[in-house]
C-alpha cells in the first residue's frame, strides 16, 4: 500500500478479461462493421437508381409539340359583317428524339375578340414520328364575322386603322408513345394570335410566330 499525507492508498485492482469477453467484443465489431457496410452498398445502390432514373426522365421526358403559323388570310375582310373566307397554314412540330404522337382529333377555331367566327374538324386521327412536322392547312368558307352591331363596327374600325388581330385556336387530343407503351389522352390547345392587314393577309410581324401550347 502507498501513503500520501498519512492515508493510505489500496493498490488499483487489476481487471483480467476473459476470451469469451474479447470474442464477443470481435463479434459486436465485425458486427458493426458489416452493418456499415450494407448500409453504404444499400445507399450507393439507391443513389445509382435515382441517377439512372433521372438520365431516363430527361431522356424519355415528352416534349410540347410546337406549333408555328405561317399563312393566315381573311378573303373580303372590307365587307365587315359579309361572308368571309379564312385560310390558314399551321405547322406542327414534334420535336422528340424517341417519343412519337397519336392525333387522335384535333379542332380549329376563329375568334374575333371574344366572338367565335369559325370552327371546323381539322385532319384524320394520325401518328406523328419522332422528329417530324406535320402541315395543317384548311379552308372555311362562307363565314359571318360578326352578328352584332357592335362587333361590325369595331372590326370596322379595326379595318380602318389596323391591324384586325384574330386568334386561330387548334384544339387536340393526344396521346404520347414511347416504344410500345402509349400514355392516355390529353386534351391539347395551340393559341395563335395573328394580325392581318387591310388586304386580309397576316402582317410580316406575326408570320412564322411560335403559338403557345398548354393542356387542359
Amino acid at each position: 500500500m502507498n501513503s500520501t499525507g498519512g492515508r493510505q492508498t489500496a493498490p488499483p485492482i487489476k481487471r483480467h478479461h476473459t476470451a469469451h469477453y474479447y470474442a464477443h467484443r470481435v463479434r459486436d465489431s465485425l458486427t458493426t462493421r458489416l452493418s456499415k457496410l450494407i448500409c453504404s452498398i444499400f445507399l450507393g445502390l439507391l443513389l445509382a437508381v435515382g441517377v439512372v432514373t433521372f438520365i431516363l426522365w430527361l431522356s424519355l421526358r415528352p416534349h410540347r409539340p410546337r406549333f408555328h403559323v405561317h399563312k393566315f388570310s381573311v378573303a373580303n375582310l372590307a365587307e365587315g359583317a359579309g361572308l368571309i373566307e379564312i385560310t390558314f397554314n399551321v405547322t406542327a412540330r414534334n420535336s422528340n428524339q424517341n417519343i412519337g404522337i397519336y392525333y387522335d382529333s384535333m379542332e380549329a377555331s376563329i375568334y374575333y375578340k371574344d366572338q367565335r367566327v369559325a370552327q371546323t374538324s381539322l385532319l384524320f386521327p394520325f401518328y406523328q414520328e419522332p422528329k417530324s412536322t406535320t402541315v395543317i392547312y384548311d379552308e372555311l368558307k362562307g363565314t359571318t364575322i360578326t352578328e352584332s352591331s357592335q362587333r361590325t363596327s369595331e372590326l370596322m374600325n379595326d379595318v380602318a386603322k389596323g391591324p384586325v388581330v384574330f386568334r386561330l385556336e387548334l384544339t387536340s387530343l393526344i396521346r404520347f408513345k414511347v416504344s410500345t407503351w402509349k400514355s392516355k389522352s390529353h386534351r391539347m390547345h395551340a393559341s395563335c394570335v395573328v394580325g392581318v392587314g387591310q388586304d386580309g393577309n397576316i402582317l410580316a410581324a406575326y408570320k412564322d410566330k411560335r403559338c403557345p401550347v398548354y393542356f387542359t
